[in-house]
Parts: C-alpha cells; sequence; structure tokens
C-alpha cells in the first residue's frame, strides 16, 4: 500500500484553474500512475500528479505523454473510460461507499457514489457543475483516434464538500488511488499509482487504495 502526504497551499483558492499549474508543480506533492498491474496489458504512457489541498478543495494536476489521443466523450456523466482518461477514487474513513472521479484529456468527467463497480449513485448536473477543470487541450471532439505522440495536462479541483469532508475537521487520512486508462484506443492500458493485486484490470477495489494523509 502507498501512501502520500497533501500539502496545504491556500493560494490556490485565489487562482484562475489555468494558473495553479505552476504552484501545483513547484509546491505540490509529486507522485507516479506507473504499475502496470496486469501483463497482458504492459503499454506504460508517462502519467504524472500534483497534488495539494486549499481550504476549499482538493486540487489535481495530471501530466500524461504517450501514444493515443481520444476524447469521443463530451457529456458529462458519459464514458469517459474509453478515452484517453485520468482517475482519483477515493474513499471517506466510517463511510461503506467510494468515490470515483474519471476524466478524460478535454475534461469531460463521469463521477458517482459507488457501493461496488455495478452499484452506483452518479452525481446530478449541478454536482458535476462543482467540479472545475481546465485542459491544455481546446474542448473539442475527437471522435477518432489520433495515434501519435501526444502530451496533455489536466487540472482538477473537487469541493471537500461534494466528497463529504469538512475542511475544518478534516480526517488524519482518507483512502484513495489514481488510474490512468484508455479502454477504447489502439493501446489500451491500466495504471494505477498503488498497486492493485486482482487477476483482471480492475479499478473499483478500495481494498487496494493507498493512504492520502492531510
Amino acid at each position: 500500500m502507498k501512501h502520500l502526504k497533501v500539502p496545504y497551499l491556500p493560494a490556490l483558492d485565489v487562482l484562475d484553474l489555468s494558473s495553479v499549474n505552476f504552484l501545483l508543480e513547484s509546491k505540490g506533492q509529486r507522485d507516479y500512475i506507473n504499475q502496470a498491474n496486469w501483463d497482458t496489458f504492459p503499454y506504460k504512457p508517462i502519467a504524472v500528479f500534483d497534488i495539494a489541498r486549499s481550504d476549499t478543495a482538493l486540487y489535481l494536476h495530471y501530466f500524461v505523454r504517450g501514444f493515443s489521443l481520444k476524447a469521443e466523450q463530451t457529456q458529462d456523466g458519459s464514458s469517459v473510460y474509453l478515452d484517453s482518461c485520468v482517475e482519483f477514487f477515493m474513499k471517506k474513513p466510517g463511510k461503506n461507499y467510494y468515490m470515483n472521479f474519471e476524466f478524460n484529456c478535454i475534461g469531460t468527467c463521469d463521477a458517482s457514489r459507488r457501493l461496488s463497480r455495478v452499484e452506483k449513485f452518479p452525481l446530478k448536473e449541478e454536482e458535476y457543475a462543482l467540479i472545475r477543470r481546465h485542459s491544455s487541450l481546446p474542448k473539442m471532439h475527437i471522435p477518432t483516434e489520433d495515434t501519435g505522440l501526444h502530451a496533455w495536462e489536466l487540472s482538477v479541483s473537487i469541493p471537500f464538500g461534494l466528497m463529504e469532508l469538512d475542511p475544518l475537521r478534516m480526517p488524519e487520512k482518507i483512502w484513495a488511488n489514481f488510474y490512468k486508462c484508455a479502454d477504447g484506443t489502439s493501446k489500451p492500458h491500466y495504471l494505477s499509482w498503488s498497486p492493485v493485486g486482482t487477476p483482471q484490470p480492475d479499478f473499483h477495489r478500495p481494498e487496494f487504495f493507498g493512504e492520502i494523509y492531510f
């Protein structure tokens, strides 16, 4: 099981999301999504994330470099895992559910409260609106996969309230994992931050989440 400490950077709340990359890269906690857990899917694009918190939200900045670029999904709540995708799953202590936040390379989000892979309660439209996102790519439909070499970045701000975390009474830790995937491309891959010990690719396994300390 992996673990990391989330830095507190209150200045994040006064910056436009398009401007947080430098602060997150210079003062956030950096780690890598580089665990290829299944031999049948060996491809490993470069996938890096920086993480920090403010008084109101958790901030994530992803950097990805690899072959293939696809962004077919443009509507929140759609199957973004089929596109060039990064993901953040988390579980609060004392809760019997976890949350998945999945983003394709242009910032389209799929998120739910989940009891399992099949038992889920999708976010409402007004909840999706609370998740701020900024991509280095234009917000445009990329339905046909571009198999060349690409690099892209995505910054995300997820309010603590959406995760049922009180910023004035933060738990010592939560459990979480970070993923990189692209199921519907010519180079499907399933990378994780904290190793996943299942026979086949399965990100919906909270027992393999790592520890995120505040």
